[in-house]
């Protein structure tokens, strides 16, 4: 394996992927980069088949096997043990046992349960489906701060309302492709809710949740407890308004225009920054006061992540560098920053924290997970400019994005080599587990989405892929596939033990499978069409045609987006459940209690 990945490495490097030359091959399917990402997607089908058959194969062979011993130590007794007589009389038992007919009432008898009283009902009743395995439930946590619990539930809460939300707004717009006439009225353009729904997602839903999980994490792995409450509930404020502020501010079609990601005016993203400042001032006090000897790693990835993102809304905000292409690489640091540095980085953190947890087994190696938090503070920091590929930006710049890019994949194969074997041993638990299957996509997406970021990095697939659909599909991957699906399942995990109610087993697999095959939907079209689309823009087609081409797959978006959609709902419903959800009267147990009420009769012994 080792000489595998290493020959791989200098076929890559020595290719014209990093050439400072435009040449590239004009047949699409010897492109380096659509050839990475053709294998990211038949890797795991070809694994997951692989290992059905082979389980399958080992299984039916097993049973075989059984069934052959049994039956040749069975004839082999008999015929020791038996004579000419015996094995006649045993033949007409056999003749007897194959013509023997039931008489279909073996179980029931003759006659009908005589019930006056009303004690036996529902006796044909099963408590729940058969076909839905049994889950475990949460394991039981020492008492939390009921006030820390009240604030992580609300930042929770109101995380999941700007998901249904801004999902909404999203799946309005994936309508839009297939019917783009469906409304004329202008706060509803595509211009002005694309940016709704994209800033909804990013600073309403996925970093208000990891702000919530984030404390508990720190407080937690530093066996302290926070810092400042009040501060907490501070920034949930500024947070929740700066996106209301924002949303409506883009709707009026008032916004930052050019940045990507960075549409809030500066007034409305100063108002998030404000609210990160004390975020980060709360972590680190709380960490300061840690009972610990060591700083945990978690701890490591969401303090930093906090850091950067400051950083991050310095650059894309302060005016000093924003003019002609200082701009342009201003846009390409914090849009990339944004995701790699602030929503990465700080759900890694998590996973260190909930994955061992979940699993009850140390993380698989602590240097590992070093080792990718430094390399990617190294390499992700130097990868933004890679979306503008072939502009008028120094080439040497280009190049050295592209090179980070490249260097991205240490950080990794380090993450996922950490997390996969972490859990070796306990893949069984899988089965058993609700939150597990959240944890394991989003890992997987992990490396394929972001090794697919890699291969779109490279000069000779950038001018297929870029300014189509497959960026899109690409932010969805990352962004939904591993963003959305990590704080799912630090969510399910955590929130049961903070209330002790459990969600219904069955609609959080509604929601895992709707959302991942609405993803599915989602994506793969759109990867398709867009690689289609980059060919004819490439081959000098009119516009139009491209617009043409995409019709059936931007059905498919649709669909799909409204799949991942449905999935909320039913991910905020559960939420709820886990919250509000009163205990169901036992009527076994009520029983019992009104019997314990009763006078004891004396001459009952």
């Amino acid at each position: 394996m080792k000489k595998a990945i290493t020959l791989l490495f200098f076929v890559l490097s020595a290719s014209t992927l990093f050439a400072q030359s435009a040449d590239t091959d004009t047949n699409i399917w010897t492109n380096p980069g659509v050839l990475i990402t053709i294998t990211l997607i038949l890797i795991p089908l070809l694994i997951a088949v692989y290992l059905v058959a082979v389980k399958t194969n080992n299984m039916v062979s097993r049973i075989r096997g059984n069934k052959i011993r049994k039956d040749a130590k069975y004839l082999a007794t008999s015929l020791h043990e038996l004579d000419t007589k015996d094995i006649l009389a045993e033949l007409v038992k056999r003749k007897q046992a194959v013509d023997y007919k039931l008489s279909n009432i073996e179980l029931a008898g003759e006659f009908p349960p005589e019930d006056k009283k009303g004690l036996l009902q529902h006796i044909a009743e099963v408590n729940s489906p058969r076909f839905l395995a049994s889950k475990k439930k949460a394991v039981k946590r020492p008492d939390i701060d009921p006030q820390l619990t009240k604030l992580i539930l609300w930042y929770l809460c109101t995380a999941t309302f700007w998901l249904v939300l801004g999902t909404s707004v999203g799946e309005y717009l994936g309508i839009k492709f297939v019917s783009p006439d469906v409304d004329h009225i202008s706060w509803l353009s595509f211009g002005r809710l694309r940016p709704v729904h994209t800033n909804m997602v990013f600073w309403g839903w996925s970093s208000l949740a990891m702000i919530g999980l984030g404390y508990y994490v720190v407080s937690t792995v530093s066996n302290t407890v926070v810092a400042s409450l009040k501060r907490g509930w501070y920034a949930l404020i500024l947070i929740n308004a700066s996106v209301i502020a924002g949303s409506a501010s883009l709707m009026a079609g008032i916004n930052n225009g050019g940045g990507e990601y960075r549409e809030y005016v500066w007034p409305v993203m100063l108002l998030f920054a404000i609210g990160i400042i004390i975020t980060l001032v709360n972590y680190l006090q709380t960490i300061a006061r840690r009972k610990t000897k060591e700083i945990y790693i978690s701890n490591w990835y969401m303090v930093s992540a906090v850091m950067f993102t400051i950083v991050i809304a310095l650059v894309g905000y302060l005016p000093f560098w924003q003019n002609g292409l200082g701009e342009t690489i201003a846009q390409g640091y914090y849009m990339h920053q944004g995701v790699g540095m602030w929503f990465m980085l700080f759900n890694l953190g998590l996973i260190y924290y909930f994955l061992p947890q979940q699993l009850n087994t140390p993380i698989y190696s602590y240097s590992l997970g070093i080792l990718a938090f430094w390399t990617q503070i190294l390499f992700y920091t130097l990868i933004g400019t890679h979306h503008f590929i072939f502009s008028a930006i120094p080439w040497w710049l280009q190049t050295t994005a592209i090179i980070g890019s490249m260097g991205m994949l240490i950080p990794v194969f380090a993450g996922t080599t950490n997390f996969l074997m972490t859990f070796k041993g306990n893949w069984h638990k899988i089965g058993s587990s609700y939150t597990l299957p959240f944890y394991l996509v989003g890992i997987i997406f992990y490396f394929t989405g972001s090794f697919q970021g890699t291969a779109e990095a490279f000069r000779s697939a950038n001018l297929y892929w870029h300014f189509t659909d497959f960026t899109v599909a690409h932010s969805h991957l990352t962004m939904y596939g591993i963003i959305a699906f990590m704080l799912w399942a630090c969510m399910y995990t955590l929130v049961p033990r903070l209330t002790g109610k459990e969600p219904r087993q069955s609609l959080v697999g509604a929601h895992f499978w709707m959302a991942l095959i609405g993803l599915m939907f989602y994506t793969i079209p759109l990867m398709i069409g867009g690689t289609l689309k980059g060919m004819l823009w490439i081959d000098g087609k009119p516009f139009i045609d491209s617009v043409v081409l995409m019709a059936p797959y931007w059905l498919w978006r649709a669909i799909g987006g409204s799949l991942m959609w449905a999935s909320h709902l039913i991910f905020a419903y559960n939420l709820y459940d886990m919250i509000m959800h009163k205990e169901e009267i036992d009527l076994q147990k009520t029983v019992f209690e009104e019997l314990d009420k009763l006078p004891v009769n004396s001459t009952v012994r």
